[in-house]
């Protein structure tokens, strides 16, 4: 089926602007469902949700906690203007600051949330003991990491794609989310930063693009990528786009771009021998 291209003047907004009106439907707004049900949020739940973005977690959670019981918490100012800006059902209080140094008391919350953010951490063990700190002693947390970047054809091509047109820097901005794909390693992280032994849950969805073009577009200029190209460069990104639709053909239908993704879920408490 014959493919065209989006015009470069679609992805002319800032990168929370693309990111929220691209990548949220098609990527965070079906996972977040998934990650709301599992906290199982009660009416009166005071709720965190850390690396909150514009706010798409933060919304559900709202829903299912009520009135002024949510915090999103997001070092990026981009990304909390964005959020309050953008029309609430109820109010939630958004925070700019960082995940490693939360501007909050200890046991403030009752659950915290984190959609893809713990991978991003500068220091990952230092964030999620964080997270441990300003919750109740018999609170939870849920958190959510992507699976190996091979278990999703579309990123994987992507990523190969970047390195051999644009810049290795590029292509390993493409990986970062992957980059905490092994259950071991996050079971360990979570156990080491004072968190009972976590089960963690695996579970796949496919992901749908008008087009291999709509896809590498929306998510390099929606993405910490655009950051790292800067400029943009025609023809570069056009031989993105031409790798990335030949290697997904497999996964081209009448109804556009369809490839699957794995995202890991862990419902964890406090340790009750941890620190505080």
């Amino acid at each position: 089926m014959a493919q065209q291209q989006p015009s470069w003047q679609q992805f002319a907004g800032s990168i929370a602007e693309n990111y929220h009106r691209y990548l949220v439907p098609a990527i965070f707004e079906p996972w977040a469902e998934d990650l709301v049900a599992l906290a199982a949020l009660r009416p009166g739940d005071r709720v965190l949700d850390v690396a909150c973005g514009p706010g798409v977690v933060a919304r559900l959670a709202a829903r299912r906690a009520g009135t002024g019981q949510v915090t999103g918490l997001d070092t990026n100012p981009g990304m909390i203007r964005l959020a309050r800006s953008l029309p609430s059902e109820l109010p939630i209080s958004w925070q700019e600051g960082s995940a490693l140094q939360m501007p909050f008391p200890g046991e403030r919350f009752d659950v915290v949330l984190c959609q893809q953010g713990v991978q991003f951490f500068p220091d990952r063990a230092a964030g999620l003991r964080e997270m441990r700190r300003v919750l109740v002693r018999d609170g939870k947390a849920v958190l959510a990491v992507w699976g190996p970047i091979e278990q999703s054809a579309g990123f994987a091509a992507l990523a190969a794609a970047l390195g051999r047109h644009v810049s290795a820097d590029a292509a390993a901005a493409a990986r970062s989310p992957f980059s905490l794909w092994s259950i071991d390693e996050l079971s360990d992280l979570l156990e080491g930063a004072g968190w009972r032994n976590a089960g963690i849950q695996s579970r796949e969805r496919m992901l749908h693009f008008a087009s291999p073009a709509e896809f590498v577009l929306q998510y390099v200029w929606g993405s910490p990528i655009a950051a790292v190209i800067g400029k943009p460069d025609a023809s570069g990104l056009e031989a993105v786009v031409r790798d990335v639709a030949a290697a997904l053909q497999p996964y081209l239908g009448d109804h556009g771009l369809s490839f699957p993704i794995e995202n890991h879920l862990a419902a964890v408490r406090p340790s009750p021998t941890a620190d505080r």
